[in-house]
């Protein structure tokens, strides 16, 4: 098989290194980057499963840098609902409209994210314990399954808990990649891992994760209020482009 025009792989490659930087310095936000570029030189066939697999990718190599934020006592409700989620959210596509389920996310997205960036002090939600967080983990999985949009929940939930940026990303990163590991398995029984998305993979794997690496960096410079209006940007941007794209 022959390798893309080279004016594709330009912008496939600039996608993977801004989506990895961003993933690396937020531990979410991946797909909303790389997307965006992707679609443009390949088929959303082959986009969708690339992001899952580059988001694993950036994810695994961050990994020893925000150990010390896990707690699998806290985290397994969470990603044991999220798995189960999953699936279910696949089965209910064929019942739910995706975009008017785009513009409400959106919506929320934008509106959460403008309140908490303006509030003095952001509230703390101390009590539900771990049949909360297993909720939060089912939205997540059912909205992964559905659009692909399992990282708000549980991103809006970590704050909501108060957590600092390394626990943030101790609940985000491992749930986001057991997600998106599923959705990757899902993709190559469905017979969508042809030889077009193996040559995709051979150029954003290596770009994705010097992208990562230098994210990575920039995060360890980072404090925890600089890291939540990061992350509140992204959950904004996330909010427009899902409108955006539910309008089209």
């Amino acid at each position: 098989m022959t390798l893309p025009p080279p004016g594709d792989i330009a912008i496939v490659v600039a996608g993977a290194l801004a989506a990895g930087f961003v993933n690396g310095l937020s531990g979410t936000g991946y797909a909303l980057v790389a997307l965006g570029f992707w679609l443009q030189a390949m088929s959303p066939l082959t986009a969708a499963p690339l992001t899952a697999l580059c988001g694993v990718a950036g994810h695994i190599q961050s990994l020893p840098r925000i150990w010390s934020g896990v707690r699998w006592q806290r985290l397994w409700p969470m990603l044991a609902a999220g798995i189960v989620g999953v699936p279910l959210g696949t089965l209910l596509l064929d019942h739910v409209k995706p975009n008017p389920l785009k513009m409400g996310v959106g919506l929320l997205l934008i509106v959460y994210s403008g309140w908490m960036a303006f509030v003095r002090r952001p509230p703390i939600v101390t009590g539900g314990g771990r049949p909360a967080d297993a909720v939060v983990g089912l939205i997540g999985g059912v909205m992964g399954g559905m659009a692909s949009l399992s990282g708000p929940a549980p991103a809006i939930w970590a704050q909501l808990r108060g957590f600092g940026k390394d626990e943030q990303r101790g609940v985000n990163q491992p749930f986001n990649m057991s997600v998106l590991f599923l959705a990757l398995i899902s993709a190559g029984i469905a017979g969508f891992l042809d030889r077009t998305f193996l040559v995709w993979a051979a150029i954003t794997l290596p770009t994705t994760l010097i992208g990562a690496r230098i994210g990575l960096a920039l995060y360890g410079r980072i404090n925890d209020a600089q890291f939540r209006h990061i992350l509140l940007a992204l959950l904004c941007l996330s909010g427009l482009t899902l409108i955006l794209t539910s309008l089209r």
